[in-house]
């Protein structure tokens, strides 16, 4: 596929990949990730004030750089070459994303902050049985006068420790899992009734269970039409699960690169083990996985934007990440050995990062079946 960028799209690439090795070595991300508060502040208002990325796909009138899908697909790929932890998802792609399209009478002065490196989002959607049923909610939203009260439990929120806003999914109307019914609310973290249990994530980064008890809020922290926000959420999702596969895309080459890189050094019977033909098939199969890759990720970027092939370019793309993160991810550790998962190799935390990224929002067979039923006419 011939794909070229821009100038000003490969300065941004540059830009990023340029900080990120100066500031971003295996080393100080492993020392981070291991102790409280498992990221760097510091790195997060570089990212907002020296480098400014976080306006990259938001418009000048907004005080972004005027990009878009593209640019967060840039600045994701490159993240994840170096296993950034810093939540450009949840904030930039995800919350702005929800902001953008909603038509949020708030929206520019909270994009405003995200730009600045102020407000930071966490999505707040997944519950213990939804099973990537982004309609199957048991956290409620009752009206009560102009505004709501918010109850409920979310799981896995990533993110979440370090977040000032949350955006969530609540039940507004209808049964456990109608399409319709479904509304979207920004809530502060801070916000009386809200209790978080925070950990960390098997792949270094952070994340919370997220408790709503009788959260009061305004008519203003609707985000989109009440009872009807389903397919906002569908959008933004779709949006996040692209920028996911593109991050994938640079955790799959550091994988690929460093296990050639890695059977070029260690020897057997005198000789690199990486002269055995049989090895050569696989890193080659290892290779070929990875260019799929980021030929979907890059075709389904270009189709975000088209609502009418938005979602199956999404699925499509997911199902080719997720069987590649299978597959490279774990011929990259048996080509190292077991040597490969200890916590001193950057393999093992590249391995781990794959193997996360396969599931998030929608295993295969999740989206082989979402895939399938868009190409039949069926709900997704």
């Amino acid at each position: 596929m011939d794909f070229s960028f821009t100038e000003e799209q490969s300065m941004l690439r540059d830009t990023v990949a340029a900080y990120l090795a100066d500031h971003y070595d295996f080393d100080k991300r492993r020392a981070v990730v291991t102790k409280e508060p498992g990221w760097r502040p510091d790195v997060w208002k570089a990212f907002a004030e020296e480098l400014g990325i976080l306006g990259a796909p938001f418009s000048e009138d907004l005080g972004g750089l005027g990009g878009g899908a593209i640019e967060n697909m840039i600045v994701m790929e490159e993240f994840g070459k170096a296993l950034v932890v810093e939540p450009y998802l949840g904030t930039v792609v995800i919350g702005g994303g929800f902001l953008k399209h909603s038509g949020h009478a708030g929206a520019a002065d909270l994009i405003g902050g995200i730009i600045g490196g102020q407000n930071i989002f966490a999505f707040a959607y997944a519950e213990p049985k939804g099973r990537y049923n982004l309609a199957a909610l048991e956290t409620t939203a009752k009206k009560d006068g102009a505004g709501w009260v918010l109850n409920g439990h979310k799981a896995v929120v990533i993110g979440a420790p370090f977040a000032t806003h949350l955006i969530v999914t609540a039940r507004t109307s209808g049964g456990p899992r109608d399409a319709n019914g479904v509304s979207v609310f920004i809530v502060e973290k801070g916000a009386k009734g809200v209790t978080t249990r925070d950990y960390p994530t098997v792949d270094g980064n952070r994340a919370s269970e997220v408790y709503f008890e009788n959260v009061s809020l305004g008519a203003d922290a609707l985000v989109g039409p009440a009872d009807g926000g389903l397919p906002l959420v569908e959008k933004v999702v779709d949006e996040a699960i692209v920028a996911t596969c593109a991050e994938a895309c640079g955790v799959l080459r550091r994988l690929q690169e460093g296990t050639v890189e890695y059977t070029k050094q260690r020897k057997q019977f005198g000789v690199p083990i990486s002269s055995f033909q049989v090895l050569q098939h696989r890193m080659v199969d290892m290779f070929i996985n990875l260019e799929q890759s980021i030929s979907m990720t890059y075709m389904a970027t270009i189709k975000v934007t088209d609502d009418a092939e938005r979602a199956k370019a999404a699925s499509a793309a997911k199902v080719q990440i997720g069987k590649a993160c299978k597959f490279v991810g774990q011929n990259a550790i048996q080509l190292h050995g077991g040597m490969g998962m200890t916590d001193e190799m950057a393999i093992g935390h590249y391995f781990k990062r794959a193997t996360m990224i396969e599931s998030a929002f929608g295993s295969v067979d999740h989206h082989l079946a979402r895939y399938e039923g868009l190409s039949l006419g069926k709900a997704a």
